[in-house]
């Protein structure tokens, strides 16, 4: 059987176009199915899945996959931590085209300008480009901050720089950033497991696709050289915050959170809406200043006193205590909105209905390990531990995870609302975790005074009224 791994999101259209021009029916992919594992038409001996894109190289490296497709920059993202791994870029498909640069705020003059400036922080969902940056620029005491996207609305409050991709410059600049160093054209590229490749026969899914696209090297990263030392200077100490300091969600928590925004008389005034999402919208309040992040995010920039007030999900604060059990991130406020189960799901061909019974099948067929597949490893990693599965191995993952299931996991620690994927994609919960729900967050150890106080007393008790009278 031939295992391929194609792409969610943005590139799924372009790509799923692509295979079809070559005679690549991959059943509902282009339709966008909620089914993860599909047929590819006429070829019996072919199976494919659908993951996150970030996820693509790491499967084909662990040899999970024999084929897939993603951007240029994952695949680089991948070799700048493991530079041996055994991924072969075979062909440019030519869609998906991107730039990977290094942007920082407006009043950075240059990336001369960065050399010998200690304690930058760099914020990307590329952490390990990220790094290799900083190395390769040789900037003193650098901090990379992973994150789970939106790092262009980091700078220049809560990062110096950002590595983000974009469609060009002027895409960057449309960003508030400055580009200081383009680091990477990116496109889709079609990759291979080079043992599978040497081994195996590919010829069913490489003959079509041999004629699409370009072949050629693929480009590796363009780092900078090293910047002059320059005078050691630190970055330049905060100023005493004068404002509060809010973070709200954007995806698909964006609604419910408007909703709850509306009701308490907090909603911005612009850019905040259920059409519209600034990175940094009109408060209502004077003193109250926004920014729209990932709601992962949110925890880590309250533990470490960026920001003062959150709105996010209970999943991801769990998980950020899960792995961070001393985190002084607390929940202040159940918005009892977007609310979902936080269980543990399995193949509906699993013969049990609760965890005792799934785990005596798998020990009945021989499995020493079992593997857990979740985008929440702390949380995954605590439920193995606290239902004792013995030999466990968690698999970190960027979403789309019930593709993983039979083949590369047992066990998926999984949101669902309505069940319908889960459905869909013949799986069934057999253990419930907890239930998430949108929720307000800060930290235990917050100092504030005058102005500030009152104005966290008061978006807090709006919010908690709001959502006691629903």
């Amino acid at each position: 059987m031939i295992k391929l791994a194609l792409p969610a999101g943005d590139l799924r259209t372009p790509v799923a176009d692509a295979l079809e021009s070559v005679g690549l029916k991959v059943e509902g992919y282009g339709e966008g199915s909620r089914t993860y594992i599909l047929s590819v038409g006429g070829h019996e001996r072919a199976v494919a899945r659908v993951f996150r894109e970030k996820d693509i190289p790491i499967q084909i490296a662990m040899g999970s996959y024999d084929l897939g497709i993603c951007g240029l920059a994952w695949i680089e993202e991948l070799r700048a931590r493991y530079p041996q791994h055994p991924v072969a870029s075979l062909r440019d498909l030519g869609v998906g085209r991107l730039g990977l640069y290094v942007a920082s705020a407006a009043e950075t003059e240059g990336l001369g300008s960065l050399g010998g400036r200690r304690g930058l922080r760099v914020a990307s969902e590329f952490p390990n480009i990220a790094e290799a940056f900083a190395l390769a620029a040789r900037l003193p005491a650098y901090r990379v901050q992973a994150v789970w996207g939106a790092a262009e609305a980091y700078p220049p409050e809560d990062a110096d720089l950002a590595v983000i991709a974009a469609g060009d410059e002027a895409a960057v600049s449309a960003k508030g950033l400055v580009p200081l160093l383009r680091m990477l054209c990116s496109s889709a590229w079609l990759i291979a497991n080079a043992d599978s490749l040497a081994k195996k026969d590919l010829s069913p899914l490489l003959g079509p696709l041999a004629g699409s696209g370009s072949r050629g090297e693929a480009q590796s990263l363009r780092l900078p050289p090293p910047l002059p030392a320059g005078t050691g200077e630190k970055r330049p100490a905060p100023a005493r915050r004068q404002s509060l300091r809010m973070a709200l969600p954007d995806g698909h928590q964006q609604r419910h959170v408007v909703a709850a925004l509306r009701e308490a008389g907090l909603l911005p005034l612009a850019g905040y809406d259920e059409t519209r999402c600034l990175r940094r919208p009109k408060s209502a309040l004077a003193g109250l200043e926004i920014k729209v992040i990932r709601p992962h995010d949110m925890p880590q920039l309250v533990a470490t006193g960026e920001i003062d007030l959150a709105v996010t999900g209970r999943d991801c604060l769990t998980e950020h205590l899960s792995r961070f059990p001393s985190s002084p991130a607390e929940e202040l406020v159940d918005l009892q909105r977007c609310q979902f189960n936080v269980a543990a799901v399995v193949s509906e061909d699993v013969p049990a209905s609760d965890l005792d019974g799934a785990l005596a099948h798998w020990r009945a067929q021989g499995n020493r390990m079992i593997r857990v597949a979740s985008e929440f490893p702390g949380i995954a990693d605590a439920f193995a531990r606290s239902r004792h599965l013995g030999r466990y191995q968690v698999i970190p993952i960027a979403g789309a995870s019930e593709g993983f299931v039979p083949e590369d996991a047992e066990l998926l620690i999984e949101g669902t609302e309505t069940g319908r994927t889960l459905v869909e994609n013949r799986l069934k919960p057999i253990d419930l975790l907890f239930r998430s729900t949108t929720c307000v967050i800060a930290s235990r150890e917050r100092v504030l005074s005058g102005r500030r106080r009152k104005l966290f007393d008061q978006v807090v008790s709006s919010l908690r009224m709001s959502a006691n009278a629903g």
